[in-house]
Formats: C-alpha cells, sequence, structure tokens
C-alpha cells in the first residue's frame, strides 16, 4: 500500500528554512519599499561581500551545532589562521599557495584539538571552545607581535576581485561562499556522513548503539569545521588586503546568530545549512537596510539581539511540541 506524502507546499513550510526565509523576504520587501537604493544589483552585491566572511564561519559552526555542541573560538581561529597566511607569504617568503595551505592546516588543528578535548576527555564543547578562544587570541597577538601585516601577494586578494554579471561587479570570494553552502547541503543532505550528523546530535547513545563511530566523528566534524574557519581567513584577508591580528573578535558571536536565525536548534539535530546561509542574509539585509534608513548603529544591533531571542523562543516552542 503506498505511503501518502503530504503536498509538496505543505512539505515546504514544515521545513526548518521556511520561517527564516519567510523573514528575509519580507525584511528586503521592507526596506525595498523604504529605500530607494535597496533593490540594486550592486547593493545585493555589497550585501553579500558583507556576509560572506561571517557565513563562511556559519557553514562550521553549523556542523558543530548539528551534533548539539557549540564553538567560540572561531573568530579567534580565523584570525590567527589569516595572520599565519600573511606572515609566512611576506615576511618568510614562502610560495603564497603553500601559505595559504599552512593557513589552513594550522586552523584544521585547532579543530582537531578542540574535538579531540569534547571526545577524549568529554569536556563540555562551551568550556573546550572558551579555553581555545582565549588561547588562539592570545597566540594570534605572539605571533603577529600586534602588528598588522601588509603588502600581501597576489593570490592572497584574488577572491576579494570583481567579475562582472550583468552591471553588477561580484566578487569571487562571494562566489566561493555560495559553492561552499551547496556543497555542504549535499553532504549532509545526501550522503551518509551527514546523516550520521543529524543522528549525532539527535541521541549519541542510540547512534552509538546503531554501529556509528560518534567519537571519530565528532572528531572529524570539529576538524573539517577548523578547516572551513581556515578558508574563511582567507576570504578575510582577500577583502581587506591585510593580515589583521585584530579580525574575528565577535565573529563567534555572529555565526552563532546566523546558525539561530537560519532555523537550526541549538539543542542538535535538527537544521539546514541552507537555513544558515539564510540566516547571515538576514543579518545582512537588516544591517544593510537600517544603515541605508540612517538607523544608528547601535540599533541595528539591539534588533539583531532581538531577532536571536524570537529565534531560539520559536526553536523552544517546536521542541516542546513535537515531544
Amino acid at each position: 500500500m503506498a505511503v501518502m506524502q503530504a503536498p509538496l507546499p505543505r512539505r515546504l513550510i514544515s521545513t526548518p528554512v521556511a520561517g527564516p526565509l519567510a523573514a528575509l523576504l519580507l525584511a528586503c520587501l521592507f526596506f525595498g519599499l523604504n529605500t530607494g537604493q535597496f533593490f540594486t544589483g550592486p547593493n545585493f552585491s555589497l550585501i553579500i561581500q558583507q556576509v560572506m566572511v561571517v557565513g563562511t564561519l556559519a557553514i562550521g559552526q553549523t556542523l558543530i551545532i548539528l551534533t548539539a555542541g557549540i564553538d567560540l573560538a572561531c573568530g579567534a581561529i580565523m584570525a590567527f589562521g589569516g595572520i599565519v597566511m600573511t606572515k609566512l607569504a611576506v615576511e618568510s617568503g614562502l610560495p603564497p599557495l603553500l601559505a595559504v595551505a599552512a593557513g589552513l592546516a594550522v586552523c584544521a588543528a585547532f579543530g582537531l584539538v578542540n574535538g579531540l578535548l569534547v571526545t577524549r576527555i568529554s569536556l563540555p564543547p562551551f568550556i573546550v571552545t572558551l579555553g581555545m578562544l582565549n588561547v588562539v587570541f592570545a597566540l594570534t597577538h605572539i605571533y603577529s607581535d600586534e602588528q598588522t601585516v601588509t603588502g600581501l601577494p597576489a593570490p592572497l586578494t584574488f577572491l576579494g576581485q570583481t567579475f562582472q554579471l550583468g552591471q553588477t561587479n561580484v566578487t569571487y570570494g562571494s562566489l566561493l561562499t555560495i559553492l561552499l553552502f551547496l556543497l555542504f547541503a549535499y553532504l549532509l543532505g545526501s550522503t551518509a556522513w551527514g546523516r550520521h550528523v543529524y543522528a549525532l546530535g539527535n541521541n549519541p547513545e542510540v547512534a552509538r548503539l546503531t554501529g556509528i563511530r560518534t567519537g571519530r566523528l565528532t572528531i572529524g566534524v570539529y576538524t573539517l569545521a577548523g578547516l572551513v574557519y581556515g578558508v574563511a581567513a582567507l576570504l578575510l584577508v582577500s577583502r581587506t588586503g591585510v593580515g589583521d591580528p585584530q579580525a574575528g573578535q565577535t565573529d563567534n558571536l555572529d555565526s552563532i546568530t546566523a546558525v539561530v536565525l537560519g532555523g537550526t536548534s541549538l539543542f542538535g539535530g535538527r537544521g539546514l545549512v541552507l537555513g544558515t546561509l539564510v540566516g547571515a542574509l538576514i543579518v545582512g539585509v537588516f544591517r544593510n537596510g537600517l544603515q541605508l534608513m540612517g538607523v544608528p548603529s547601535i540599533y541595528q544591533t539591539l534588533i539583531t539581539g532581538v531577532l536571536v531571542i524570537l529565534a531560539v523562543a520559536v526553536d523552544q516552542l517546536s521542541r516542546r511540541r513535537t515531544r
């Protein structure tokens, strides 16, 4: 006997992305009606450029939150990766591609350490990454001597260059960010690895009993997230044109904001990486739209905080209803 499926519109509405997507469209409509510059190609390109670094960080953050963890050190790891790339390329004379590879490897190594501490010593992810935040922040300032690295070779700034799409200039970095979201949407939604990540977040003990090697999977998720932070470091370097030891100090909270606004549950096991993209765009659209309307930046922060609280409240209510 065939199983009756709900109509497609109802299934779409029931997905975690439906609410955030509706909020994004309403925000775009509001700002479009109140500002003449919002619905323009250059402005949309600017929004994507502004969210591509935090959006990429948020991909790694999504992976960890799906396992019911959290990463407070992602912004600091990104900043250290950027300093490693730029100092090796500029001051040590290392070929730019090797410098980038070294920066990616260092970021992945920090992720690996986080994963080992969470699994092998059973420390809470909050404590592990809070401690790692301070460790990596200090290492960044020690290694950089508190100095900004300038005079970067062209390969390190390539992703900040633009190409013409219609009448709009689009950066290569923006394109890379979108491709990363599509890649991880496929990995999480269409592979056994992705199903295991969701299972781990839903119930780690049940996942272990079904044969999933939960410890190894957790370590792999944190390591992969670290590698993604390294890509975010390269995007940041290419956008700013410098290696800045002060970078990323609030990006850890911004990445969590994007994940939460995108409908991913902080309790793990529920959410979509494309929802994180929508969440990052919500933050970018609100900041861009309010700036176009002349609203002071402090109110932009206030509104973002209210949105996060509302998103978590909605998640809590939905969890209670499904119990």
